[in-house]
């Protein structure tokens, strides 16, 4: 149990500096980090030269970025998981067997953030690896992830995730986000339909353990034919599901 005099709060504070700073927002002011975190001008500023001044951000007179210096802090947490070592080797047989990239990715809140990559071809206009997020509610990959989670929980998040459309394929109701969610949790896999990205479609599958713990979830992306995209039911999930039962055998 953390005590009061356990908590860092200066420490605390330039964490939520860090985690302004993403692929939507690379470079920030002091008073855009200000506003993302709560804290006063004075004090975001303070974050921010501390940061400039141990090599994790570079300061332009106005504009602040992270620093290449700072995916150690990502790569370190990462790499101190068992997870992405023990799922890359089937990763990179299932993408060879399909001539598709898969991913595996856990849930972080109201995103998935991407574990391990096995890259085929590019579909998404943004190049995804490890560390890479997207919203939980509009990928297949969050959506097993928020399947395995007590409704109530799956809810909260849903209600609370920024719904505007990134396609005009999206689900913007969080009661349609429900639906697709029990349907998942009722199917045992998700598929999506050009809701991330337009031209995009996947599949995803739950990662369990041998208990039957969802520890992440696992997908393969391809663009968008002239099928439906149910078919993709019965041209992928076999071989994800040969990987889904062998991974629950190994973790």
């Amino acid at each position: 149990m953390t005590t009061r005099t356990d908590h860092i709060a200066s420490f605390a504070k330039g964490l939520r500096v860090l985690e302004c700073f993403g692929a939507d927002h690379p470079r920030l002011s002091v008073t855009e980090v200000a506003r993302a975190t709560g804290l006063d001008r004075a004090t975001a500023r303070r974050c921010l030269l501390t940061l400039q001044a141990e090599g994790y951000a570079d300061h332009d007179g106005k504009f602040f970025t992270l620093t290449p210096r700072a995916l150690r802090l990502g790569m370190s947490a990462l790499a101190s998981l068992p997870l992405p070592q023990i799922v890359q080797p089937w990763l990179d047989q299932l993408a060879e067997q399909i001539g598709q990239s898969c991913s595996v990715a856990i849930l972080d809140g109201g995103e998935i953030v991407y574990v391990a990559r096995a890259a085929q071809r590019r579909v998404m206009s943004i190049g995804l690896m490890p560390g890479s997020r997207l919203p939980a509610h509009c990928t297949s990959l969050g959506l097993v992830l928020l399947a395995a989670l007590p409704d109530p929980e799956a809810r909260a998040i849903v209600e609370a995730a920024d719904l505007t459309p990134r396609t005009p394929f999206s689900l913007t109701e969080p009661g349609a986000v429900m639906e697709r969610i029990a349907r998942a949790r009722q199917e045992g896999y998700a598929i999506i339909d050009q809701e991330v990205e337009t031209g995009l479609r996947s599949i995803a599958v739950p990662v369990t353990t041998a208990r039957g713990k969802v520890v992440a979830a696992l997908n393969t992306g391809m663009a968008a034919t002239q099928e439906e995209a149910q078919s993709l039911a019965g041209r992928y999930l076999p071989a994800l599901q040969r990987v889904q039962a062998g991974l629950r055998r190994v973790l």
